[in-house]
């Protein structure tokens, strides 16, 4: 392993500098209110911002100074952000606990470009899958591709959780403006058997195509899913021999157990251990999104995070949409004590891009350990959540005006509809404007006084204001702008995990509970298993088979 990694690995448990020096300053800002702010630098909304990659990066209304943000830059440096972004596009194996390097960047590469993985060039490989996936897209968009009773696929369900869920069906969504209008695409991934049944309620197993998403093919929700997939299937076409080679494909590393399922190992698409479940859209996990949108479209996406992986291993820090992201959240995150952060697009076909980002950002950073095995001494991993607007602003953007928690907000946005409709589009950007400047100068006793408010109403009318946000518009939602999104949060997360000198990139605290399930699954099914968990586990084991009556 390069030194860069390893020197970050065994730092000292002792906190830069810089953040020393954060903390004196933040005593002396945090009671500076943002009304302040701009009163005493009146360019400070023309000066706080920053254009790049298709993307303007308003920043003013953050709770920072001139100072602020130069301690903020001296501390990724100090931290070792510019050295981690280098042995990342390097290849070296910065996923410390796996021994693994981290390579999503890879997936975007363009033909040509060499990225070397154990002294192996991994970009031809990259591109052959991609090809192979564009050849199968076409044939399936063009009925090329046909069931095993001669009709053409019209419906497609991708089966995966975790990134092989999310990715996807967040990609989806956010470019269904591009998909392909005459066909359906549904995602499965929860275990609860629900799921399944309302993807396919409405489907004909002859025109239905399901794509299996599982790196190993042993993942206990997606096989599960899988093997009522193929059970349905087969019911629906008279259980036909060879009938599932032509309606199951996979996205997996594991040819064997394809094969045993009944899935042509010419259709198993493959991608590779230094591409984690989150980062893994860009990958063969983003089969069914090229078969929504076309092979055209998806090289587009494709670019689109290549431009900003390209501005994040390029740009200084400071003039850096990423490293400028991830400072801030850590900003409010260690010296704020904010806990949450609000991701609140403004445009419909965003509405997964919240939930996408909770997994993206919780599951790398919600670590409490270094990447030296150390306790952490300080919070790591806000808690990210939030909705499209405008509807965030009839629920839950009370709290955020007017509640005690601070809550910074990151605000997306675009100048162009993807379908006009009169003022609609003016009205849904005049509030992104409106609840900006409303989170940031409030409203005064005095303001509402003024307006003629009883006294006793007075203070149920008072904005405190002083609440932060990032404004971020594009021109429009396309499929290149989606990859710029997307990469711009993968690279501020990462950025966060070196502040905090932790492994942004595994993911050990979803396996305890999976391993506890599989003992837990034959006790439930076996009224006779003995029970050995603690008092409360064994009651509920046993209230169930009650339930179910196997008591």
């Amino acid at each position: 392993m390069a030194g860069p990694a390893n020197k970050t690995a065994t730092r000292a448990a002792a906190k830069p500098q810089a953040w020393k020096d954060l903390s004196a300053h933040h005593k002396k800002l945090r009671g500076v209110h943002l009304r302040e702010l701009f009163h005493d630098d009146p360019q400070r909304g023309e000066r706080l911002t920053l254009e790049a990659v298709g993307l303007y990066f308003d920043y003013s209304k953050n709770r920072i100074t001139d100072e602020t943000v130069d301690l903020l830059v001296r501390l990724a440096r100090e931290s070792g952000v510019p050295e981690r972004i280098e042995a990342m596009f390097r290849g070296d194996k910065i996923n410390l606990t796996e021994k693994r390097a981290v390579l999503h960047t890879a997936l975007r590469a363009p033909r040509g470009a060499s990225i070397l993985v154990d002294g192996k060039d991994v970009v031809p490989e990259v591109h052959a899958v991609l090809d192979r996936m564009a050849d199968f897209s076409r044939r399936v968009r063009t009925g090329e591709w046909k069931g095993h009773t001669g009709k053409r696929i019209r419906n497609v369900v991708n089966v995966g959780i975790g990134g092989s869920d999310l990715g996807p069906v967040m990609a989806y969504e956010a470019l269904k403006h591009y998909s392909e209008r005459s066909m359906t695409f549904r995602f499965v991934s929860n275990v609860d058997s629900t799921d399944f049944a309302e993807a396919v309620q409405d489907l004909d197993a002859a025109e239905t195509l399901f794509i299996i998403s599982s790196k190993t093919f042993t993942t206990l929700e997606t096989m599960t899913n899988a093997e009522t997939a193929r059970a349905w299937c087969l019911a629906g076409l008279g259980n036909a021999e060879g009938a599932v080679a032509k309606h199951f494909v996979a996205v997996s590393t594991n040819a064997q157990a394809v094969a045993k399922f009944g899935i042509d190992a010419a259709n198993m698409f493959e991608f590779w251990d230094w591409v984690g479940g989150r980062y893994s859209m860009s990958s063969a996990i983003g089969l069914s999104t090229m078969v929504a949108i076309g092979p055209e479209q998806f090289s587009d996406m494709l670019g689109g995070l290549h431009e900003m992986d390209e501005h994040f291993r390029t740009a200084p820090l400071e003039r850096n949409l990423p490293v400028l992201m991830g400072l801030l959240a850590a900003w409010y995150n260690d010296f704020f004590g904010a806990e949450t952060v609000a991701v609140l697009p403004y445009e419909q076909y965003l509405k997964r891009f919240p939930a996408y980002l909770q997994q993206l950002t919780m599951e790398s950073n919600g670590k409490s350990v270094t990447l030296a095995g150390k306790p952490v001494a300080h919070k790591t991993g806000p808690i990210f959540w939030g909705e499209p607007g405008t509807n965030g602003q009839h629920s839950f953007y009370q709290l955020i005006h007017q509640g005690t928690r601070l809550i910074p907000c990151d605000f997306i946005a675009f100048a162009q509809p993807l379908n006009p409709r009169g003022r609609h589009h003016d009205m849904l950007v005049a509030n992104v404007c409106a609840q900006a400047e409303a989170l940031a100068f409030g409203k005064t006793a005095e303001q509402v006084k003024a307006q003629g408010t009883p006294e006793w109403l007075v203070p149920h009318r008072v904005f405190e204001g002083n609440r932060p946000s990032n404004v971020i518009l594009g021109d429009r939602l396309t499929p290149a702008m989606l990859g710029k999104l997307v990469a711009l949060y993968e690279h501020a997360v990462f950025t966060q995990g070196v502040l905090w000198n932790i492994d942004s990139f595994d993911q050990w605290g979803v396996e305890l509970g999976k391993v506890l399930a599989q003992r837990i699954i034959p006790e439930l099914e076996n009224a006779d298993s003995p029970l050995a968990h603690d008092s409360s586990t064994n009651r509920l084991i046993q209230y169930f088979r009650k339930g179910k009556g196997t008591a």
